[in-house]
C-alpha cells in the first residue's frame, strides 16, 4: 500500500489527483492539506510514502516547505510554473508535473516515484523491512501493481508485450521499449530485439542462450556486447 498526501490550495487539484489515484490499486489518501503549514503539522506525527506538492501556496511556498521538512518522503511537484523545475530536482523531487496534466503523464510520475529508492536517511531499525519496488501496469482495462523484483523477463509479442513474473504472465498493449523505460538499467538488460531480462533471475548463460527458471531466452547478435559487459 502506498500512502500519500495532497498539498494544494486549490480544491479542484485535490479532486483531480485523488481521481487519478483512485484508478490505481494500493494507493491510500491519508489527508488533504490546503497549505504547507497544515501538512507540516500532520507530518510531525504521521508518515506517508508520497506527497503531491503544489508550489504557489499562501503562508509557506512549496519549496520552502520542503527545505524545512526533516526526512521528506517521495515528492511529486504539481504546478503551473515550469521555471522552478531545476530547483525541484536539486531538492530531489521524484517528478515535476506541469498543470494541467493527463493521466498517462501522472501514471509515469507515480511509477517513477514508487520504483526508485527514497532519498531520505537510511533506516537503521532492525525491525524495519525494506519495501519492494513496484510499478503499475495496465492490462485488460485495469491497473495491476507489479513488484519489480518478481519480473523475470519481458517479451515482445506483436503489438503486445508479455511481462513474465515468478507467479504470472501479464500481457499489455505496449512496446518493450515502453516497459524498459519503467525499469532500471542496473537491474534489467535487453538481450534481443524482442527480449529483456532481469539480471538477478539469470540462472546461466550458454552460447547464445540465457536460462531463467525453465525458460530459454535467445541472445541477439547486436546485443552480445551487453552480455560481454555483464560477464566482466
Amino acid at each position: 500500500m502506498t500512502t500519500y498526501l495532497i498539498i494544494d490550495d486549490e480544491y479542484i487539484a485535490h479532486d483531480i489527483i485523488k481521481g487519478y489515484c483512485d484508478l490505481l490499486p494500493n494507493m491510500k489518501l491519508m489527508k488533504n492539506c490546503y497549505d504547507a503549514l497544515e501538512a507540516f503539522e500532520y507530518l510531525n506525527t504521521n508518515k506517508v510514502d508520497l506527497i503531491f506538492l503544489d508550489l504557489n501556496m499562501p503562508k509557506l511556498k512549496g519549496f520552502e516547505f520542503l527545505k524545512i521538512l526533516p526526512n521528506p518522503p517521495k515528492v511529486i511537484v504539481t504546478t503551473a510554473y515550469k521555471e522552478h523545475a531545476l530547483e525541484g530536482f536539486e531538492l530531489n523531487v521524484s517528478d515535476y508535473l506541469l498543470k494541467p496534466f493527463g493521466f498517462e503523464r501522472f501514471l509515469k510520475a507515480v511509477n517513477n516515484a514508487i520504483s526508485t529508492p527514497a532519498k531520505t536517511q537510511l533506516q537503521t531499525s532492525e525491525n524495519t523491512e525494506s519495501k519492494s519496488k513496484s510499478i503499475f501496469i495496465r492490462s485488460n482495462k485495469k491497473y495491476t501493481q507489479v513488484e519489480i523484483d518478481a519480473i523475470q523477463y519481458i517479451e515482445a509479442a506483436g503489438n503486445y508485450t508479455k511481462i513474465i513474473t515468478t507467479s504470472e504472465t501479464i500481457t499489455i498493449r505496449e512496446k518493450v521499449s515502453y516497459v524498459l523505460e519503467l525499469l532500471s538499467n542496473e537491474e534489467f538488460l535487453q538481450v534481443h530485439k524482442s527480449f529483456a531480462v532481469s539480471k538477478k533471475h539469470i540462472k546461466s548463460i550458454e552460447g547464445n542462450r540465457i536460462f531463467i527458471s525453465e525458460n530459454i531466452i535467445p541472445i541477439g547478435k547486436t546485443y552480445k556486447a551487453n552480455i560481454i559487459q555483464l560477464l566482466k
